[in-house]
């Protein structure tokens, strides 16, 4: 094993894995063809519904907090040497055992050598913090995965003792130095995940799912694109997951792609599909949480009608009657930055979708991403700041204001603090980029627009508003 490629650390050896823009499940049917698109595509528009298992949203909830879902991990021995105490800020009240005493992005069972193992949850990217409280589906925007902490794995790995905790710490290192080159991002609050379930489709048979020590097909590049994680409480109107809507089908089966690190033969998959359609079903169950701060009562009532007038087709209405059009944008009519659409559908991640029409994933699934974006459900959108899909537009009040989004930027983190008037965490504008940034810590906090796929351009349809009509409707959206 080369351990001196590593990335590790437990904040974030998954993080990536379960973010919202993870590549899923593909079928044969139900494919576009166009010239220089790529085999895989689907048209932009509207995106049909498609039939889902139930499930028990009780039950999904235990399983999301509790179960070993990824398997893989380091020894628990080892991470209490390393961190002796758990803050109870970092606490969730809802799990049982030892998990009550884990951070809750955490999770411990035991292994089949009687190993106790610690991995990664899927809150590790869908849990994030307003003030002091933890909200289970709001997409983590302050993780970092800039870094590549090989001396940390290796500090984790002096800790282990005997030959089953060795073991099982090879088994997630081993895994871990593969996904390594291609999940380092360029600034800290966007998300790889793409790239990270690429990197695991390229060391794994779809047929049998057994691991590969060198890549079975060429891995993706090692320059991930960045992707905001979305909120998981717009999975209960969407159609299909993820930004290009490629996760089409059964959403339920495209979550096993979440436990792809630690997979080692289709009889893994089996058993954690027992219990997909019951975290699903917890998933669709969730709500938003509130806006926490005062609201001019006549100016989003002003907003609610520019709202109906001038958003709505897109993302829809919200009150009693609510609908939501599940409705895919071309890149040319959106104008976002075009990156990551581009890159899905054209053809140069073909192998990955072959991959999974091969594997056992791919029987009733469709995996065709549309050119474009959806337009997401604005549910709670006071909570998800930054904004558009690579996270680009640091609040609400300069997405609606195209010529006030800064070119680079950086949250302020300590202490970190939500501002109520522009809809979004607080942050610095900065005079230069990355590439003028000598220190490398300080780079890593430069969102820097001028970057592949980090661009802030487009959905400039606000523009047009006056100044008030922008005020009324910043305090409308508030109140979803």
């Amino acid at each position: 094993m080369k351990r001196g490629v590593l990335i590790g650390g437990l904040v974030v050896l998954l993080s990536a894995l379960t973010g919202g823009a993870i590549w899923t499940l593909i079928s044969l049917g139900d494919r576009e063809t166009a010239p220089g698109s790529g085999q895989f595509r689907s048209p932009t528009g509207p995106v049909l519904p498609s039939q889902q298992r139930s499930g028990d949203a009780e039950a999904g909830q235990h399983a999301l907090l509790n179960a070993p879902y990824v398997s893989c991990g380091i020894p628990y021995n080892a991470y209490r040497r390393l961190n002796p105490d758990t803050a109870a800020s970092e606490r969730l009240i809802e799990r049982e055992g030892r998990n009550a005493d884990l951070p809750y992005a955490l999770t411990s069972h035991v292994n089949e050598d009687g190993v106790e193992i610690i991995s990664n949850n899927c809150l590790t990217c869908h849990a994030g913090r307003i003030d002091d409280e933890i909200i289970i589906g709001l997409g983590n925007e302050f993780a970092d995965f800039t870094r590549d902490p090989s001396r940390l794995v290796l500090q984790t790995g002096n800790y282990v003792r005997g030959a089953a905790e060795t073991k099982a710490w090879e088994n997630w290192a081993d895994r871990i130095d593969a996904i390594a080159p291609y999940v380092q991002t360029r600034t800290i609050g966007v998300n790889p995940a793409p790239n990270l379930t690429w990197a695991l489709m390229s060391r794994l048979d779809p047929e049998t799912l057994k691991w590969s020590d060198t890549p079975l097909i060429d891995p993706p590049p090692r320059d991930p694109l960045p992707i905001s994680v979305p909120p998981w409480w717009g999975m209960r109107k969407k159609n299909a997951m993820f930004y290009t809507t490629i996760g089409r089908g059964e959403h339920a089966r495209f979550m096993l792609l979440a436990s792809m690190l630690c997979i080692d033969g289709t009889e893994d998959v089996a058993e954690i599909d027992a219990y997909a359609p019951d975290i699903h079903a917890f998933i669709t169950s969730l709500k938003p949480p509130e806006f926490p701060y005062p609201v001019d009562g006549e100016l989003a009532a002003e907003g609610e009608d520019i709202f109906l007038r001038e958003c709505s087709a897109c993302h829809g209405t919200y009150g009693d009657n609510e609908t939501f059009p599940n409705r895919v944008y071309s890149v040319t009519e959106v104008g976002t930055d075009p990156a990551y659409a581009t890159e899905a559908t054209n053809g140069s991640r073909d192998r990955f979708y072959a991959w999974v029409a091969r594997s056992p994933y791919g029987d009733t699934e469709s995996a065709n991403p549309a050119p474009g974006y959806i337009a997401p459900p604005l549910d709670g959108i006071w909570a998800t700041a930054p904004y558009l899909h690579n996270g680009s537009v640091p609040d609400m009040k300069t997405l609606l204001s195209s010529n006030l989004r800064p070119k680079y930027w950086r949250h302020l983190r300590e202490p970190r603090e939500y501002d109520p008037e522009a809809m979004g965490w607080r942050f610095d504008v900065l005079s230069s980029g990355q590439e003028e940034e000598a220190d490398p810590e300080a780079r890593r906090l430069i969102y820097d627009t001028t970057l592949r796929g980090y661009g802030n351009q487009g959905h400039v349809y606000s523009d047009r508003l006056s100044e008030r009509e922008r005020s009324s409707l910043l305090e409308y959206l508030k109140t979803l």
